[in-house]
């Protein structure tokens, strides 16, 4: 199974594509969306729009997993990443499957193993899983590669959970 994860920014949206093979999880490709803060706003979304839409088409993904919107002290970003969000989610709309949506901790508890660990911690688990020889670079894609990881994992939970291929969570 093909799955796109994404980390939702105006100035960069993260992606990164696994596949997933009875428990194994590998890496497709992974990159950046960055937009330009003198652009209009409507602009920089149509170009989140036009390249999410590239890279499910390019890699055929059959499933997304996208970060939720989470501002603890930092809420003057929230509305453009919410619509970074909104704009990634529109790309996302001809993908035929359930979309994946997790908090930030909850992707950190799925690949470290605890929602407080540090961007460090995540990129480090993310090329251990995927047994990558370097750094996934820029880290909003190491953080999509995260959400990917986390949603193959819930799929293959569920698998287990229910051998009949009914899906429990999603």
């Amino acid at each position: 199974m093909i799955i796109l994860g994404i980390d939702p920014g105006l100035a960069h949206t993260g992606w990164g594509v696994v596949e997933t093979f009875k428990a194994q999880v590998r890496a497709r490709s992974y990159g950046c969306v960055s937009t330009n803060a003198d652009e209009p706003l409507q602009k920089r979304l149509i170009s989140i729009v036009e390249q999410i839409q590239a890279v499910i088409a390019r890699y055929n993904v059959e499933h997304v997993a996208i970060e939720k919107i989470f501002f603890g002290q930092n809420s003057k970003s929230a509305i453009p990443t919410a619509h970074a969000r909104g704009a990634a989610l529109v790309a996302c709309a001809g993908v035929d499957s359930e979309l994946g949506e997790y908090t930030p901790m909850q992707i950190k508890q799925a690949v470290v193993g605890t929602g407080a660990a540090d961007k460090n911690q995540v990129i480090y688990m993310v090329r251990h899983f995927l047994n990558l020889d370097h750094n996934p670079e820029p880290d909003h894609a190491a953080d999509a590669l995260a959400a990917a990881i986390c949603h193959a994992h819930i799929l293959q939970t569920d698998v287990r959970l229910d051998p009949h291929g009914r899906s429990l969570v999603c």
